[in-house]
């Protein structure tokens, strides 16, 4: 595990220019970076598989971990390892993922907002919280492709993430993958931290709802899930996690319907589902 954080930055990768798909993934625990996991073995398998099909020229990464009042993205050139949490192994606050920024992504994305009509806020060196580089360290460890980060507004509910999303749709076609990190269940209140294989009712409920809906392509439904999703609050007291979903179905073609690629559920609770959108 040191050998991924401590991996330097490589050379530039041959890239690609062709469209690139849209990803929502369940990032858990900073520990899914230390610890082994179907959902850690899956985002491995699935970065080999992106880098087979063709290297993005950038990544977009939306993280539940920043919030602001109205849409920032960073421009820093060299992103740190932003260590957001506590309480962890050391080896995790070890962890290093030395990706190049992408600013001129970050710029391209704030563009795009602004001329949908979206308030944005100026840029700012932000480095890359955990909820981006813990997945992107399993899935590019070799830390090549440049990536920018963008913020989420948990004050403006789902449409907005949607309408968020389809501004940034264009991007795809220049060779930049959109990747939504969140959680599909996050009330850490209600885990089984001893462990167990067994999963909660009302959290199997959910995660059956929400797979049903995006493979519908039912936007009305995702939407307006606090009032139609079962347990919804209590799968998500606060939605800030689940908000990046909403914008990967607004960067999928209009009428798509996301395909499930992973579900799995740790700690009696915590599913980890992750969808790709085309």
């Amino acid at each position: 595990m040191p050998a991924l954080s401590a991996m330097p930055a490589a050379a530039p990768a041959p890239v690609t220019a062709a469209r690139q798909p849209v990803y929502f993934i369940s990032h858990g625990s900073p520990m899914l970076a230390l610890q082994d996991s179907d959902a850690r073995r899956f985002l491995q398998t699935l970065g080999r598989d992106i880098r087979a099909a063709g290297i993005p020229r950038a990544i977009l990464m939306l993280s539940a971990h920043w919030e602001t009042a109205a849409p920032t993205a960073s421009l820093a050139d060299r992103p740190e390892t932003i260590h957001d949490f506590g309480g962890f192994p050391r080896a995790l606050f070890e962890m290093r993922y030395p990706a190049p920024g992408a600013p001129e992504v970050a710029r391209a994305a704030l563009a795009a907002l602004a001329t949908a009509g979206i308030t944005v806020t100026g840029g700012e060196a932000r480095g890359l919280d955990h909820g981006a580089w813990v997945p992107l360290i399993l899935m590019f460890p070799e830390a090549d492709i440049p990536v920018a980060q963008l913020s989420i507004q948990p004050h403006l509910g789902p449409a907005h993430h949607r309408r968020l999303g389809e501004a940034l749709r264009p991007l795809r076609d220049q060779g930049v993958l959109i990747i939504a990190s969140g959680s599909l269940t996050h009330n850490l209140r209600d885990l089984t931290w001893e462990g167990t294989d067994e999963v909660a009712p009302w959290a199997a409920a959910f995660q059956s709802w929400i797979h049903d809906k995006v493979s519908g392509a039912d936007v009305a439904a995702l939407d307006d899930y606090r009032a139609r999703a079962p347990f919804a609050r209590q799968n998500h007291p606060r939605d800030e996690h689940l908000l990046p979903l909403f914008a990967a179905v607004g960067a999928a073609s209009p009428g798509q319907p996301g395909r499930r690629l992973h579900a799995s559920v740790q700690l009696g609770a915590l599913a980890m589902d992750a969808y790709r959108f085309d």
